[in-house]
């Protein structure tokens, strides 16, 4: 398939998130008891251009939209941050008015992108370099496609995703978004997530858009790098909307995960 912005990801199935989706979620009830109302830390990717393809590449919707939204929906408050600070944007595709109609059923993105509160935000970012952690109850690290090349290496989010472990307060990160935590080590010098049950996008996942493209989106694949520091990496099969908690590292397989990880997030807050 050539490679344009109306083909990439056309052909990957896209799962509707509705009403009546009945989430895979791991240690955790639907009908979570109601938190203390806290500040709550969403950190999403700034937009980078794809080192060899070139089209823009930057945070899934979803996986800003759906927590924020059963978060907020608990009383709590959402803090939007990204690396640089300053504005950020969607990837094409996570986009419900996108042309291509992949995410057409994103009600919930597409309210939050054309609610005149809600859109601004994504122009006025928080930096990560002006965050304290004492100031939020919980970390969500958004995915999508620019983490995959900016993630992984930051140290300053590496030492926020430390800051709210080591508190012990909800850590967590879904899709690709879980690049950030492959590197993470700990005081004794042992990676955070070895042991630990994770899941995030799977290689199947990464290698049906690889194929739908026609060409490599990234250069390397979090699942297999995950399996290499030690952790216990799972999964509920393509598009899955699925989260695991172990401990109080949270973690969600991809964009239809971002309300699950939110519940997961909320009944740790309540416990």
């Amino acid at each position: 398939m050539t490679l344009t912005r109306r083909t990439f990801l056309a052909a990957a199935p896209a799962v509707a998130l509705t009403a009546g989706t009945l989430p895979l979620v791991t240690k955790a009830r639907a009908d979570a008891p109601a938190a203390a109302p806290g500040n709550i830390l969403i950190v999403v990717a700034n937009e980078i251009a794809h080192p060899t393809m070139g089209f823009p590449l930057g945070f899934w919707a979803a996986e800003l939209t759906h927590p924020y939204a059963e978060l907020v929906a608990h009383g709590h408050a959402i803090t939007i941050a990204s690396l640089q600070g300053g504005r950020v944007t969607v990837d094409a595709y996570s986009d419900p008015r996108h042309e291509s109609g992949y995410s057409a059923q994103d009600f919930v993105s597409l309210g939050f992108l054309t609610s005149p509160k809600h859109a601004p935000l994504l122009d006025a970012t928080a930096a990560l370099a002006d965050i304290n952690p004492a100031d939020h109850a919980a970390i969500i690290v958004a995915g999508g496609q620019a983490p995959m090349f900016t993630f992984r290496e930051n140290t300053a989010l590496q030492g926020l995703i430390r800051a709210f472990y080591d508190a012990r307060k909800p850590t967590a990160a879904l899709c690709h978004g879980v690049s950030a935590l492959v590197d993470v080590k700990l005081d004794d010098g042992s990676y955070l997530i070895a042991g630990k049950t994770v899941t995030g996008f799977s290689a199947a996942e990464d290698a049906y858009v690889d194929e739908v493209l026609g060409a490599k989106l990234f250069n390397w694949w979090v699942e297999p790098a995950m399996r290499e520091r030690g952790a216990n990496y799972t999964d509920r099969g393509m598009w899955a909307n699925y989260a695991v908690a172990d401990g109080n590292l949270i973690t969600g397989q991809q964009q239809n995960s971002g309300g699950s990880v939110a519940r997961l997030i909320l009944e740790q807050l309540a416990s």
